[in-house]
Parts: C-alpha cells; structure tokens; sequence
C-alpha cells in the first residue's frame, strides 16, 4: 500500500497537516495532499482539523526515536489526528501502546507499507469517546459505543490468536533461513577453494602439455629437414625417377648418380646449417599461433548470466527448464564426469525421472541397488566438489524412500511449473496466464532454486524499465501512481529529470536518467495516457507465452497472435530498443511480434 491510500481516507475535514518527524525522512514527495490541505512544520498543538505526521524505526538518524513520538503524542488535543509510521519489519507498537491510551488516542487504521524504508502505518484520532472503527478500505463502521468496544475486544483476542503462531513460525523459517544461509556459505567457499586449485593444477598440466608438443614439433621438423637434404633421399629419388621412365631415365642415371656423389659434401653443408634455423623458426611460428591456446583453454572468462542445471530430470520438465537454463541431463555412465566438466549451479534429481520410464528408473525404490550407488557417488562427488544438491520432490516421497535418505542441501516439495507457452489463452482465459505468471510458472520454479543456490535469477528476465517524460508535479504524480500501482511493477523508471519521483525511490524502484539496463523497456512518454493496472502484467504475460521480441497493438483487434506489423509498441525487448531499427522494419530483419488487445482499466 502507499502512503497516500494510506493517508487521503482520513483527510475529511483536515485542513492542515503538521510534519513532526525528528529524522532525516522526507515525507512530502510521498503525501500528494489534495487541494485546500496544506503542509507545515512546527510545534503548537494538534487540534482539530489537523493531522500530524509521525515516524519510528530502528535508525534515529532516518526514522526518529521513540522519545520523540512521546513527545508528539503530549501536544495532541481533542479532535486532532495523527499518522504514526513504523521503519521495522515487525512494528513494536507494544512500545507506544499504553502512551496512545495514555492520551485519549485510538488507532483507526493499520496497515502494512510498500516502502523500502517504510513497511507500516497506523492512524489514529485523539478522541474522548471511543469511535467506531474502520473497515478494511477506510471506511468508518457504523456502531454504537458497546458493540464497538465488544467487536474491538472480540477481535483483538482472535487477531493475538492467529498472529502468534504465525510469529512463532516466522522466527523458526527466519532462523533456519540462516542457518542454511551459513551452510551454503561455508561449502561455497570450501568448493570455490577446491575449484581454483583444481583449476591451476589443470592449467599449469596443459601448460606443460604445450611445452613438451612445441619441443616435439620443433625435434621433428629439424629431423624432416636433415632427412630431404640426406643423399640417401636423393639416391632413391634418382632411381625412382629412372625407373618411371626407363629409356630416358636409365641413360642419366649414371651420370647423376655421379654428381651426387661428388656434391654429398657441399650439399650436407648447405642443406643442414641452412635448414635447422627454418625448422627452428618453423617450431616458433607454430608456438606463437594463439590458436593452440585457444583450442587448450580449459576455462571461460565470461560471466555467467544463466542458471546451471545438471540434473536427473524428465524429458518434459528438461524442455520446460531448458527454457530459462542450461540443463545437462546426467546418465548413470558418466553423470560424475558431467558434473566435474559442466561446473553447474546445482546437480537437481526430479523425484519423477526416478519413478517413471527413463534410464535412472527406478533409483531410489530399492528395486535397482546398482542405481542407488551410482546416485549416492554422484552426490558425493558433487558435494565434494562445491555444487549444491537438490531434491526436486514433485510427487509423494513414498514412492522413491531411498532418495529421502540420501543427503541433499536442499528439498522442493512442490511441481516443477508450466510453461506459458503451453496454455492456450482461449481455453484457460488471460486470468489463468497472469496467475501461472506470478506464481506456478517454471521461471519461479527456477527462480526458487536460484535462491538457494546463489545462481543467476531467471526472473531478471521480467525487469521492465519504463521510459517517461512528466513535464510538471501533476505529471509526476500520475506517473508515480501509474507506476506503483502495476501488478507487475517496473523496476525501473527512466526519465530526463528525477525531480518529484522520489516516491518511485522509497518504493524500491530505480528512478534514472540515461540508457535504460532492464530486459524490456515499456514506452510511456505520454503522461496524459489512462494505462490499466494490469497493463505490464498482461504484455510479460503474452511475452513469455509468445517468446516475441516486441509487443503491442495493430490496427485490427487482433489479440494473442502473431503479426508482421505493429501499429503501436507497448512492450520491446532492450537489445531491439539499442538497435534503433524502426518499427515497420522489425519483421523483415527477423524480430518476432505479438499482438494484445487492450483491457479495460480494472
């Protein structure tokens, strides 16, 4: 939620709003106050028609200090309001609890903040009457002062019920979350260790390797030489070249044989001392071809921008993961080298390629030891060498009991995802497409393991910078509100001057100038335009589904299809943007384009 959905429903018959916040915090960019309220700083009390704002959190340098809102709390009046904003993750308001009651102050409205550093707020009334309380959308509940206070009284005991369990389990994930985090840590640093030893052994061995191919070339091409300039050469040429034609041939043979002999000492001569420099600058050419390094380079410089996956997986789910990876099947025979070679992110085994058909069926069921040990050295091998092992359990653990007992790094308990491309927007409805994007697709599946692995996350893939122009503080603030109220948020938002969109920056969304760096850029340089909240949703949507390089609108009401034109592009893949290739041109050099028809606003 913003701040502003937070605030604006409180507002009626506010006609000023006092900042109280003691820390560096900046709240103004984030209020967007309606006409005829304004925004002052100072310290007379608060009454009626006024709100003040508030803040507290763990750093007093940003957030402000408890004693400070103690502080704000004392000047309170009947009739006044205020907006208290928490910086932790898990509000203390036990700590402010008992001084809000303290000075006639009752909270009308919680709720959580989508802030990076803002994550809660709380309005509350100072009031000498207990008010009724606010639904879910800030609007009051009609009641009388009994049935208020019973309804308050009734909820706060069901509220403590549910929420300490869920505390109790938060704590124990957030505890075994370092505790695995600290695992990971520790055998990544032990095999990256291992790594680069084996790397340099590996090095200086084809180093070696190279020296002694180089010393041999340079040995037998001084031996070549010797050998045509020896006599021995010659002589059997001569008689070779006699016996092909023997009436021409036989005649001279004697004389040439003659001349051989005279000349077997000028000719050694001149043929060994002249030829051992060309056979040594013969063996230097060859040394210095950079193709011979190239051909025995054994590592890549290049960074890794992609998940790595070897794994014991079912033909579908290797297609489906080699989608957003690089997957590596392993085969009973040579799974241990593959790992070693491939150098993976994580060796995965689906618990359904060792139950179905396939050339690890059916490992882990006790009915094929052979298989179970291959399995368990490959682990170990994989272990000892720095690569994460992981239990992909997408069916009941019953039907493969070997495999629980194995030692893996990590367990998903849950399917490997669908495919986009494998839905059919007709039969399933674009409601099904947006719910398989954000939570049952492969890419999250594989975005999952990326997590706890440390691997390239698949899901950068979706990051969408949105290119504006906002020419005032109207401007700005509709695109802020455009902009965070997506169900599929930008990461970032490129703009010829950030001025005004420092909301964009609380909110964890990158606010710059110049190029845009994310995978897909959305074009919204005209501020006046009414853009749906499902707008990006629906275009990443149709992109993963599609795989297509641009996408947008045509001029017929074409929708979820392929096209050779786009009239309008909503949606373009950044390398295609750098290109500066136009748009009537993009399907005759080979870019794919997809067409969406546009949605009401929802």
């Amino acid at each position: 939620m913003r701040l502003t959905d937070l605030l604006h429903p409180h507002l009626d018959g506010v006609t000023t709003v006092v900042d109280a916040t003691t820390g560096g915090l900046r709240l103004e960019p984030y209020l967007h106050l309606p006409p005829g309220v304004v925004l002052s700083r100072d310290e007379r009390p608060i009454g009626e028609g006024e709100l003040v704002l508030l803040s507290y959190g763990p750093d007093p340098d940003l957030h402000g200090t408890e004693d400070d809102c103690l502080a704000v709390l004392e000047r309170m009046r009947p009739g006044g309001r205020g907006l208290l904003l928490f910086g932790h993750r898990e509000p203390p308001y036990h700590r402010l609890l008992d001084p809000l009651v303290t000075h006639g102050c009752q909270v009308l409205r919680a709720a959580p903040l989508g802030y990076v550093h803002l994550h809660a707020g709380a309005v509350f009334a100072r009031t000498d009457e207990l008010l009724p309380p606010h639904d879910w959308f800030g609007r009051p509940v009609p009641s009388d002062g009994f049935a208020t206070a019973l309804r308050i009284a009734d909820e706060y005991v069901f509220a403590d019920l549910a929420s300490r369990s869920l505390r109790a389990r938060v704590l124990d994930l957030e505890q075994r979350a370092e505790e695995a985090e600290r695992a990971r840590e520790a055998v990544h640093e032990d095999g990256l260790a291992e790594r680069l030893a084996a790397a340099v052994r590996e090095k200086e061995r084809l180093a070696a390797a190279l020296r002694g191919a180089r010393d041999r070339v340079g040995v037998l091409e001084a031996r070549v030489t010797m050998l045509e300039g020896s006599t021995s050469l010659r002589v059997g040429r001569a008689l070779v070249s006699a016996a092909r034609r023997p009436g021409r041939g036989m005649a001279g043979l004697p004389r040439e044989l003659y001349g051989l002999w005279r000349g077997r000492r000028r000719t050694a001569k001149r043929s060994v001392p002249a030829k051992t420099p060309a056979a040594v600058d013969g063996a230097a050419l060859v040394a210095s071809d950079d193709r011979l390094h190239l051909v025995h380079r054994a590592l890549s410089s290049a960074p890794r921008d992609r998940l790595v996956i070897a794994g014991i997986l079912t033909d579908h789910t290797a297609e489906d993961f080699a989608a957003d990876a690089v997957v590596n099947r392993l085969l009973p025979h040579d799974a241990s080298l593959l790992v070693q070679r491939t150098d993976p992110d994580a060796v995965v085994v689906q618990l359904s390629a060792c139950t179905g058909e396939g050339p690890w069926s059916p490992a882990g069921t006790g009915l094929a030891p052979d298989l179970d040990r291959t399995l368990a050295e490959v682990l170990t091998d994989a272990r000892a060498l720095g690569r994460a092992t992981v239990l992909w359990r997408d069916g009941p653990a019953a039907a493969a009991p070997g495999l629980t007992r194995l030692a893996w790094d990590a367990v998903l308990d849950t399917d490997t995802g669908v495919r986009l491309s494998r839905l059919d927007p007709a039969e399933h409805g674009r409601e099904r497409l947006w719910e398989a994007f954000r939570q049952d697709s492969t890419r999250v599946r594989l975005a999952e393991l990326a997590r706890l692995t440390g691997a390239p996350d698949p899901l950068d893939g979706r990051r969408v910078a949105v290119l504006a122009a906002p020419r005032d503080r109207t401007d700005a603030a509709r695109l802020v509100a455009q902009v965070l109220g997506q169900h599929h948020r930008p990461s970032e938002v490129v703009v010829p001057d950030p001025a005004g969109l420092e909301e964009l920056d609380g909110a964890g969304v990158t606010v710059r100038t110049g190029p845009p760096t994310a995978a897909w850029v959305a074009d919204w340089t005209d501020p006046a335009e009414d853009r749906p909240d499902t707008l990006l949703l629906d275009l990443m949507c149709a992109q993963e589904h599609s795989q297509a390089d641009a996408l947008g609108r045509t001029a017929a009401d074409d929708d979820y299809t392929y096209v050779t034109e786009l009239t309008r592009p909503l949606l373009v893949r950044r390398s295609l943007h750098h290109a500066g290739t136009p748009p009537e041109a993009w399907s005759g050099a080979g870019y794919r384009l997809f067409a969406v028809r546009g949605k009401e606003p929802s």
